[in-house]
């Protein structure tokens, strides 16, 4: 039998919270898996957005997957290709990382070249929904509505803060497994981390390079 690692993600926290997302994503690479004679061996779930060609420095939780899969030379397994991302350069970047993908909705022979071209068609389309939403907006503030809520600007940044705090939350849970394979080779001081972080390609959630501050920071959210 076959192995491979499954990986799953979801945009928003609540997604991630009622864990519909995953849990459908799951089922769809269990049959996929059970179809096709493939054993996963390690799942990874991340909660981050996959927007953007440099969504990999935003995605620790997909680096570390990469990183077992090329150790344990096995593919990558997930449910649909927008759960990797829907951006043609980001797309390219995983194939450059020479770990097979396989998207459970597109069969076990799709090729690079088909994960570009629906990734193709999956940015174009959403660059016209975008488009398409933007020109609704633009239509409706010329004919006179005001638009956004004005009266709640205390709940709205309420919401908001509580928002960016459970992203805080979320990241550093994501970001503390590769810490702790940094501490176990050796790395103890909260310098030392975060030039191993730098030196592994993980960025911060603001996608910048690591400070001893930032490592310590992670640590005290997770403890």
């Amino acid at each position: 039998m076959k192995t491979a690692i499954g990986y799953l993600r979801v945009s928003t926290h609540a997604q991630g919270r009622s864990g519909l997302g995953l849990d459908a994503q799951r089922a769809t690479i269990e049959r996929f898996a059970e179809a096709e004679d493939f054993t996963i061996t390690q799942w990874f779930e991340e909660i981050e957005t996959g927007k953007g060609a440099d969504a990999l420095d935003r995605r620790p939780v997909l680096s570390q997957a990469l990183q077992v899969a090329r150790k344990t030379k096995a593919p990558v397994i997930v449910a649909k290709l927008d759960r990797l991302s829907r951006d043609v350069a980001f797309i390219a970047g995983l194939m450059s990382q020479r770990v097979p993908f396989i998207v459970a909705e597109l069969g076990a022979d799709a090729d690079p070249f088909m994960l570009h071209l629906y990734a193709a068609l999956a940015e174009k389309e959403r660059s016209l929904i975008s488009k398409r939403t933007r020109e609704a907006l633009q239509a409706k503030k010329k004919a006179g509505a005001v638009l956004g809520n004005r009266t709640n600007l205390a709940t709205a940044q309420a919401k908001g803060a509580a928002a960016n705090s459970a992203g805080s939350t979320v990241f550093a849970a994501n970001t503390l497994p590769i810490i702790d394979s940094i501490r176990a080779a050796g790395h103890t001081s909260m310098r030392s981390i975060a030039e191993a972080l730098d030196a592994r390609g993980v960025r911060t959630s603001r996608g910048g390079a690591w400070t001893a501050v930032q490592v310590s920071r992670i640590l005290k959210r997770c403890a």
